[in-house]
This record gives C-alpha cells, structure tokens and sequence, in this order.
C-alpha cells in the first residue's frame, strides 16, 4: 500500500488531496503514472510528467526510482 500525496493543480485535477493505491513490491514512478492515468484519464498523463515525486527523501523526476511508503505529487509551481 502507497499513501500518495497530491499537491496543487495535480489535487485539483484528481479532485483530493491523498489516497491509497495498492502497488506490487518494487512498483516504480512509472507504474504510478500508469495507474493515475489509467483511473483518471490520458490527460493526466501530461501533468504527471512535469511533476516531481518525493519518494522517501528523494525528490526525482526518475521513472524507474522504486515507490516508498509515501509519494508526494508535486506539479511545477510557479510564483515570484
């Protein structure tokens, strides 16, 4: 089970903040991306690649890094 975390523009586009997704062990950041495009939607899939995934300690944008506990979704942010 993987807690995954979505922030901004990503939790406005799957309309929550966080969920559980169960996953098989040594599912990658590509396999999530799979899954969150399958359930909502190809569109998705654009945003999800622009994103970066902290993963444990890590902050990546590797598909191949191997899921963690808990994954945080994090769209590009843009400010000044």
């Amino acid at each position: 089970m993987v807690e995954i975390r979505y922030f901004a523009a990503i939790a406005d586009a799957v309309g929550k903040d966080r969920e559980i997704l169960d996953f098989p062990a040594h599912a990658t950041v590509a396999d999530l991306r799979t899954t969150l495009a399958e359930s909502y939607g190809p569109d998705l899939d654009k945003m999800l690649a622009v994103c970066a995934y902290l993963v444990g300690d890590e902050l990546t944008r590797d598909p191949s890094v191997a899921l963690t506990p808990r994954v945080d979704v994090l769209p590009p942010f843009a400010g000044g």
